[in-house]
């Protein structure tokens, strides 16, 4: 009888191992696009504030556990950005600005001689100075108002997401969320969020859109 020889399979060779090779071009490390965003608090009748800046309106009112999330927020972000209107009103209120977080005032008039030492005044094209902003590594940016630099900056394309916050009270009058100018930017709602103190929290995306506006100079 014949008996079958089984042949073993040889195991292939390893194909030899290259070294690897320096990358002849730079590589940037990956970094997370920094977002501006306006995170603002409006009356149900679409004010941030009354005519002279007053906010009795918002501040009388209880702040519920987190803030309804500025205190998270707040983490989230390194540069605060504002008009000079709303950079006076703060101080007026007591807002205190210091050296921990850069703070950008846009102003057309010189700086003042008491500015503390972590406010910088600018009064540079929105559009180019954003971008310069965006490629410096840094956590997001809050545009914090008023309505004149919002409305600059959404004419200029240069604001990523609204996070508002309507208070369930009419006031009548006063400063606009947004300066009116004739514009149509449609939105993308992210989210929406209710609190217990019949507060409506809404969370927007502002697609880039074909620009209709001019930025004033």
């Amino acid at each position: 009888m014949r008996r079958r020889q089984r042949r073993l399979a040889r195991p292939h060779a390893s194909p030899p191992q290259l070294a690897p090779q320096p990358c002849p071009f730079p590589v940037r490390p990956v970094t997370k696009r920094r977002k501006v965003i306006v995170h603002i608090a409006t009356s149900a009748d679409g004010y941030i504030a009354r005519s002279d800046g007053d906010l009795e309106w918002l501040t009388s009112r209880p702040a519920p556990k987190g803030f309804y999330g500025m205190n998270a927020f707040m983490r989230a972000v390194d540069t605060k950005v504002l008009g000079r209107k709303t950079y006076e009103v703060s101080l007026r209120m007591g807002a205190e600005f210091d050296s921990q977080g850069r703070t950008i005032v846009f102003s057309r008039r010189p700086p003042p001689a008491d500015a503390p030492s972590g406010v910088e005044f600018v009064k540079d094209a929105i559009g180019p100075f954003v971008s310069r902003l965006r490629e410096r590594p840094g956590k997001d940016i809050w545009l914090m108002g008023g309505g004149e630099i919002i409305a600059s900056f959404l004419d200029a394309q240069a604001i990523d997401e609204f996070v508002i916050s309507v208070a369930p009270v009419f006031i009548g009058d006063g400063i606009r969320l947004i300066a009116p100018r004739h514009r149509h930017v449609p939105l993308d709602l992210h989210a929406i969020d209710r609190f217990e103190d019949g507060v409506v929290q809404l969370h927007y995306r502002v697609p880039k859109q074909p620009s209709t506006a001019r930025e004033p100079l």
